[in-house]
């Protein structure tokens, strides 16, 4: 049945929610998630593209739910790598692999790479679907390095390794707040949340 006063940010990534919930505070919406749901199917993120996965699973849980739903998909891409981890971000040191494995494969694939060459990028797709199947997609991107070892302890996935120039940190050495203004997924949010606002007025 749905519930119009209800947003399913539709991850399991407890890193993911937490920066959702801090994104989206404000919205004329009441967060929720997959968990709080009961909601155990799992959509298998078979898109050629970021935005093919986004769109595949917000239409998905928003079918399966009744609310309308925001989901995403992000990665990190490295010039020197052709674009890769891309699509393949979580799984690319293997399936089962934990977060500093997956930094330290990247690194070692890039241990020859010299600095001005480590050019990347974290690439973040979000869609919004509504129940019957309508959709929007919002695009950000971050622009980076990539470090030659880890830094920092905050934030999840390959930011230990993903180096800002500008701010002369890696992403997870800013505070919560900071990598919330700067980062892909921050800049995807800021346009998702101009639709949810409107979305919101229209119920």
């Amino acid at each position: 049945m749905t519930d119009p006063g209800k947003l399913l940010i539709a991850t399991n990534n407890a890193g993911k929610l937490k920066e959702y919930a801090s994104l989206l505070q404000s919205l004329p919406f009441e967060l929720t998630n997959l968990a709080a749901e009961r909601i155990i199917e799992e959509v298998e993120e078979t898109g050629a593209s970021m935005m093919e996965n986004a769109v595949l699973k917000a239409t998905v849980y928003a079918r399966l739910s009744g609310l309308v739903t925001l989901a995403d998909d992000s990665g990190l891409e490295v010039d020197a790598l052709g674009g890769e981890p891309g699509t393949l971000s979580r799984r690319y040191a293997g399936e089962r692999a934990s977060d500093s494995e997956r930094n330290s494969f990247l690194l070692m694939k890039l241990r020859d790479v010299p600095r001005e060459k480590r050019t990347a990028r974290f690439r973040a797709v979000i869609a919004i679907a509504a129940p019957e199947g309508r959709y929007e997609t919002f695009e950000g991107i971050c622009e980076g390095l990539i470090a030659f070892e880890p830094g920092g302890e905050g934030g999840f996935g390959y930011d230990p390794i993903f180096y800002l120039p500008e701010l002369d940190r890696t992403m997870a050495e800013l505070s919560f707040e900071e990598k919330n203004k700067v980062s892909h997924r921050a800049r995807a949010a800021r346009k998702a949340r101009k639709a949810l606002e409107r979305m919101g007025r229209e119920v």
